[in-house]
């Protein structure tokens, strides 16, 4: 019986450079009054949340990822070319096939790499990291460029007094490459299924076909559950994260956790039992939620604006539908 040869790969993966786009529309919690019974005041209380980006007609997905895509590759010093994998986490992109990613990788001038699309809602930028740092280390790619891109705009009930308010666009981008240090942590990650309801979206596309619906649909949540998994729940995968990393909380430098909800960031930082020194992302406020790209974009602009630095440990941690999450600690580009 013949032996397969082994892979030959880096020994370890880590994340050289990062980018990220917020389009141009900052919408205030004023326009979002327009079309929900409730105030500025209620909404910040509830979420922390005080603006969002909506994307233009012409702000894409891939137009988005693209411009975000190239912020990272040139951080991470290297060329488009040398690119051999796209993976883009999205919801929102409108097309059943083909994959995002093979527009994006062709428009950046990547050449032939693997390109393909992943559906892990608030968690697909941890899976997407995930599935780079196997890439880089079996061999099949020397670099790895992760999306998380959503034009969640598209997908919001204007009129739904519980989310109008939550969501917002943008795409955040990583480039994994190799390296002689482990730099990117054991991953904690898994679903609970009998949960997949308490997010979701209204109807299924297929509805169209007899033409059922009177909305666009969008997405949906059950608030106080998703609150309640999220604290309590998500508190302790981080904490799984954080032992798989051999490290503890006195170790970290910066927290980045899904940009879903402040409530849900400051219960989380209590249940960790942080310590002051770490920097906790808090790129909700004027942000929103953007989903798979919450987390690029929060640590992109953590570095932009020195509140944390190359080298910097820092635990990410990603969840939501389906239920979903993934999290990892991180040395920063």
């Amino acid at each position: 019986m013949a032996k397969i040869r082994p892979s030959q790969g880096a020994p370890y993966a880590r994340i050289m450079g990062v980018g990220g786009y917020r389009p141009t529309r900052v919408v205030p919690n004023e326009v979002i009054l327009e079309t929900i019974d409730s105030s500025d005041e209620w909404i910040r209380s509830r979420s922390g949340i005080a603006t969002r980006h909506w994307a233009s007609d012409e702000e894409t997905v891939a137009m988005m990822s693209i411009e975000a895509s190239g912020k990272a590759i040139a951080d991470a010093g290297i060329t488009p070319e040398q690119i051999g994998g796209v993976i883009v986490s999205t919801v929102s992109h409108f097309k059943q096939t083909p994959a995002v990613a093979t527009e994006i990788a062709d428009r950046i001038g990547a050449g032939k790499p693997a390109a393909f699309d992943i559906s892990a809602g608030c968690a697909g930028f941890g899976y997407g990291l995930t599935l780079a740092k196997g890439m880089v280390v079996e061999g099949s790619a020397d670099y790895v460029l992760v999306i998380g891109v959503e034009r969640l705009s598209d997908l919001t009930d204007l009129e739904d007094r519980a989310t109008a308010f939550l969501f917002g666009d943008g795409a955040g981008a990583v480039v994994v490459g190799p390296s002689q240090e482990p730099e990117i942590g054991p991953t904690v990650w898994g679903s609970e299924g009998d949960k997949s309801n308490t997010i979701t979206q209204t109807v299924p596309w297929d509805d169209y076909r007899n033409g059922r619906p009177k909305k666009f649909p969008a997405l949906t949540q059950e608030g106080q559950a998703v609150f309640r998994w999220a604290v309590f729940e998500m508190a302790k995968i981080a904490q799984q994260a954080l032992d798989a990393a051999g490290i503890t909380s006195a170790d970290l430098d910066v927290f980045i956790p899904h940009q879903a909800n402040m409530r849900i960031i400051d219960s989380m930082v209590k249940t960790l039992k942080l310590p002051e020194h770490v920097t906790v992302a808090r790129d909700v406020e004027t942000t929103g939620n953007t989903s798979a790209a919450s987390i690029p974009l929060a640590m992109e602009r953590l570095l932009a604006t020195g509140q944390a630095k190359s080298g910097d440990t820092a635990l990410v941690i990603g969840f939501g539908a389906g239920l979903v999450y993934a999290a990892t600690v991180v040395t920063l580009p």
